[in-house]
């Protein structure tokens, strides 16, 4: 299936039993045993990538795109903390329900985040920090040499990244769940080699100076920071 066809179920999906359903994991009402998993999961991986910013001590004003912001999970935080976002998703549902929550959480800081629905590959702009989160894995391999490269295009200084890792392990895993569909289940999901992806930010002047793994019984996801030598 082309690249075209695979957006577009993804933007269909998310717009449609998708949104519910994720709005619901990124939420705090009830959920079965796998969506709390796969929420507990997506949250450890956002909240290293807080500690990570926090860390360095400089978030006030600080500009930072987040593509693929989903319901605001990272953005909203983060604004909170003073930096500067734009934000973005491919759905239109997530981004209104980001707009949502942001406004209701951050009072007179909501002004730190722009939402807009948008495709990774038309994101234009310069910023310190680009971050794209759980993202990747709706891009086949030969897709995501070029994701990458254009998400670099827009950061300044630092790119971060999480993906499925490809491992004999998480093959077998994904292989097994495919069997049962469910209330669970998502869109086509693609694994990445670690080695690839590093390969790739090299490549484009990156290095890695953080990394973390995130792996729970049904979410599994390898963190990375890399930035401009």
């Amino acid at each position: 299936m082309s690249v075209a066809d695979d957006k577009t179920v993804v933007r269909e999906y998310f717009n449609s039993t998708g949104f519910d359903r994720w709005r619901r994991i990124y939420g705090d009402g009830e959920v079965n045993k796998v969506q709390l998993d796969i929420r507990n999961g997506h949250q450890q991986t956002v909240d290293r990538v807080l500690n990570w910013l926090k860390a360095d001590g400089n978030l006030s004003g600080l500009s930072i795109c987040d593509a693929g912001c989903g319901v605001g999970s990272l953005s909203i935080p983060l604004a909170s903390e003073g930096a500067v976002i734009n934000a973005s998703d491919i759905s239109e549902k997530m981004v209104s329900e980001a707009s949502v929550r942001a406004k209701a959480t951050l009072g007179e800081q909501a002004s730190n985040v722009t939402f807009t629905t948008q495709d990774l590959e038309t994101l234009e702009g310069q910023y310190h920090t680009v971050v794209c989160l759980d993202v990747l894995i709706h891009y086949p391999d030969d897709q995501m040499a070029d994701m990458i490269t254009h998400l670099a295009s827009l950061a300044e200084s630092r790119l971060i990244l999480s993906f499925a890792p490809k491992t004999l392990a998480y093959t077998i895993l994904k292989r097994i769940g495919e069997f049962f569909p469910g209330p669970s289940k998502t869109t086509r999901a693609y694994l990445h080699r670690e080695a690839d992806v590093v390969k790739i930010l090299e490549a484009r002047g990156f290095g890695i100076t953080r990394n973390e793994m995130t792996s729970t019984r049904f979410y599994f996801s390898r963190l990375l920071e890399a930035v401009r030598s």
